[in-house]
């Protein structure tokens, strides 16, 4: 039996689902194909998960120093068993919401694999979908006027350091550890290996973080990158940067040992476990691009602006593109190639627009360029920069490390870039970001009045100190 759909969206993440949910406002026919469940990696392998034990940590780390905010207790102990259950009551707590969400929309669900058929029989072109059902059942063909792929992507391994549940791990392992080892080597110091890293330090592990770049988040500005790398030794994190690790050195036993070149030497890392966090590649096998003109480019799907491949009917959103691999973003994506595809004329995502956060213990949060990026753009560059020691919410709070940083063209005194380390900054950079989408320039943000006391008000002091006429520094 075939079903006719004006959409077709293969994979039910966030930009799946959300792109889903826009079609249907948009009056299309459209089906969900998703061989796991809704919600995909960032609702039960990912952003989520992640972050529902990064709380756990971060209120754990914060009762056992609660004699500094005057409350005495004793005996603070850890139920990792508790831990695991309430991120899954939250997983679960979402999970039907994206149902019912679909539910919704009147947006029918195929629980399995599904493939690009190419021209046959149902269609001329390629793009007829063929579901392998999960239930066993015979296979559902769509015949879809459109199709968007949102795939998604799998954590990257690297050559001998494959994921065995028992030594080595990826993110997904990770997250569905029973028990908490007593320390860990992590080979990346990107987004995940960092939060991954404050993570469980604060459970109380002992945690070794092995970086191949000269730095920890490489991407984001260079103070930033250098200020967290300072905080995450002082809270106990050993750090080695340009480390390149030697995975035929891998010994397993007790736990495991590593070797990684180092300053010119080979030095020698053991713990009991190891967690490879070095990136995420596109899930591009196994869906038909072989029966398409679909091209890829490192392992990538090539789109245009509005997400069209090489198959104008045929689109493609999120991970599965490479780019900024965020959900919200893959969100965004989704979005466009929709009102693309209902010819709403949709504007073209501009990325320096993005905000992206890093969900460590201090948080992470940055729009736009970073210093050096500007200056390699040939920007005649100025900043402001303004510390959360002089903020007194953050003070209230016990926590008052780090800094707001503004990026500025000293020609135009347009706002090239926001970055934030400190307390609540992935909440705060949604102000920075709203900035850049209305070209606001310091002097406006200055002249927004932020209240007293809010850890915000960083935000205007470093807008201030731009002009050197910051009031608390």
């Amino acid at each position: 039996m075939a079903t006719e759909y004006d959409l077709v969206i293969l994979g039910g993440g966030t930009g799946g689902y959300v792109a889903a949910i826009r079609a249907s406002q948009l009056g299309l026919k459209v089906a969900v194909v998703e061989k796991g469940k809704l919600g995909g990696t960032c609702l039960h392998a990912g952003c989520i998960p992640s972050k529902a034990l990064l709380r756990s940590a971060e209120v754990y780390a914060t009762t056992k120093k609660s004699e500094e905010f005057g409350v005495l207790t004793s005996d603070v102990t850890l139920d990792f068993s508790k831990v695991q259950a309430r991120k899954e009551k939250i997983t679960d707590q979402l999970y039907k919401g994206v149902q019912h969400l679909m539910k919704q929309g009147k947006i029918s669900v195929y629980e399995g694999l599904g493939r690009i058929l190419g021209p046959s029989i149902f269609s001329p072109m390629p793009g007829t979908i063929s579901v392998e059902m999960n239930n066993g059942e015979e296979n559902e063909m769509l015949i879809p006027k459109n199709v968007i792929i949102a795939t998604g992507s799998r954590p990257r391994t690297l050559p001998g350091l494959e994921a065995d549940s028992e030594y080595v791990m990826t993110s997904d392992e990770a997250l569905a550890m029973k028990e908490l080892p007593k320390s860990i080597i992590i080979v990346g110091g990107g987004v995940i290996g960092i939060e991954w890293a404050s993570m469980l330090v604060d459970f109380g592990l002992e945690v070794t973080v092995l970086e191949y770049a000269d730095r920890i988040l490489p991407t984001e500005d260079k103070e930033v990158s250098k200020e967290l790398q300072r905080l995450m030794k002082k809270k106990g994190v050993k750090i080695v940067t340009g480390a390149k690790v030697l995975p035929e050195t891998l010994e397993k036993g007790e736990g495991v040992t590593i070797k990684a070149e180092h300053k010119g030497e080979q030095k020698t890392f053991t713990a009991e476990k190891l967690l490879v966090s070095v990136g995420r590649q596109a899930n591009v096998e196994g869906i038909g691009l072989e029966n398409t003109e679909i091209q890829l480019d490192r392992g990538n799907i090539v789109t245009n602006e509005v997400y069209q491949t090489k198959e104008s009917h045929i689109y493609a959103i999120g991970d599965v593109i490479g780019g900024l691999q965020l959900a919200h973003v893959a969100s965004h994506e989704g979005i466009v190639a929709v009102e693309h595809i209902a010819n709403e004329n949709p504007m073209p995502i501009d990325y320096t627009l993005i905000s992206k956060c890093v969900y460590s213990s201090p948080e992470v949060a940055s729009v736009g360029y970073t210093e050096d990026e500007a200056k390699e753009k040939g920007f005649n560059v100025k900043t402001g920069k303004f510390s959360f020691r002089a903020i007194g919410k953050a003070l209230v709070y016990g926590e008052s490390d780090g800094f707001v940083k503004l990026v500025v063209d000293e020609d135009t005194d347009d706002l090239l870039g926001v970055h934030m380390i400190g307390p609540h900054v992935t909440d705060m950079i949604s102000e920075a970001g709203l900035a850049r989408v209305l070209d606001a320039t310091p002097w406006e943000i200055s002249h927004t009045i932020h209240p007293h006391p809010t850890l915000s008000e960083a935000i205007g002091e470093a807008a201030l100190a731009v002009y050197g006429k910051a009031i608390h520094s």
